[in-house]
């Protein structure tokens, strides 16, 4: 049984907090945060579970093996250092800092200390997603032309991070994820619409090394929740709607079929049109299947899936991004 402790009780902090109480190979010691009411919350909640409003009493404590930041991101970098300074296994929320330099050096910290040093994010193990990547890998919908994302709601607004931080994050590690590269350049518009040193809405286009396109668009400022990334492939296209209960996934057998002309005036396209399918997905919690995975590479010291290498490639794009960004282009 892994000995636990939790950093920060705030947004996602009580997710994960329930799915290590659940775990039977997970002892959850400590529940760290520096506000007094979370920690009441959090006691109430887990009362054999120890509370602290300091880090060092979590990193003094030589019995805890791994400890998880669900702090904001701001300090991200300062809570995973002094944990793998302190020898403990690391797992810390997307993204695993705000810069690359940060980044960097916590893979080279855990490198040092031979830590595990895992990074959140938590679509990379979602049933739909994983079934995208199965698709893409298997050529079922051709050379893929462009991808296409929405994921907007109303709010959260943040004082201390960007919409693009906070929700294209995902977008972009999916899209890693699905490609297997890294974006290669990236033009982004955005703007703060409420607090305007803060943008809320962005629309993120990238070009990837194998030739294709993507758009991202995000934002805190719609009237609907909308979670929707379409596929277009030489083959097949698919929609991957996060809101939808029953069918995440849908398979359109469409495309444009281009015949070579036979003289001059001869323009000729055919417009296919077949079956719509919705494949079968596991059911599983995300969250739970990333928890679970972090455990296991604790206990087999094993690297993980969304080690600190893949963390630092989705916050290189967001600093692209916000590179981007500040120019205007």
């Amino acid at each position: 049984m892994t000995r636990c402790a939790l950093i920060g009780y705030g947004y996602w902090g009580p997710n994960l907090a329930r799915n290590l109480y659940d775990k039977r190979d997970c002892d959850l010691r400590y529940i760290c945060d520096m506000d007094e009411e979370r920690l009441k919350k959090a006691k109430d909640k887990y009362p054999l579970v120890d509370i602290t409003r300091f880090s060092s009493t979590v990193f003094e404590d030589d019995e805890i093996q791994a400890v998880f930041v669900a702090t904001p991101i701001a300090s991200h970098f300062e809570v995973a250092r002094e944990a793998l300074l302190s020898g403990k296994d690391v797992f810390v929320e997307k993204p695993i800092a705000n810069n690359t330099k940060d980044a960097e050096e916590l893979i080279k910290l855990a490198e040092k200390g031979k830590n595990v040093l895992m990074v959140g994010h938590t679509f990379e193990y979602s049933p739909p997603v994983l079934k995208v990547k199965e698709l893409l890998d298997k050529g079922e919908l051709g050379d893929i032309l462009f991808i296409s994302s929405i994921r907007v709601n109303l709010g959260i607004h943040q004082k201390d991070v960007s919409v693009i931080w906070d929700l294209a994050s995902h977008d972009i590690s999916i899209l890693i994820y699905w490609l297997g590269e890294e974006p290669s350049s990236m033009k982004v518009l955005g703007r703060g619409c409420v607090l305007s040193a803060v943008p809320d809405v962005a629309f993120l286009s990238m070009d990837f090394p194998s030739n294709v396109i993507a758009n991202v668009e995000v934002s805190w400022l719609s009237p609907t929740k909308l979670r929707r990334t379409t596929v277009v492939g030489t083959k097949k296209m698919l929609i991957y709607d996060d809101t939808e209960h029953l069918e995440k996934i849908r398979v359109f057998d469409k495309g444009v079929v281009f015949k070579e002309p036979k003289d001059f005036g001869e323009f000729q396209l055919t417009y296919r049109t077949g079956d719509v399918i919705s494949p079968l997905l596991e059911n599983f919690e995300p969250l739970q299947a990333e928890v679970s995975h972090f455990l296991d590479c604790v206990k087999e010291r094993r690297r993980p899936r969304t080690d600190g290498e893949c963390g630092l490639r989705v916050v290189r794009a967001l600093e692209m991004a916000e590179m981007s960004l500040k120019r205007g282009e």
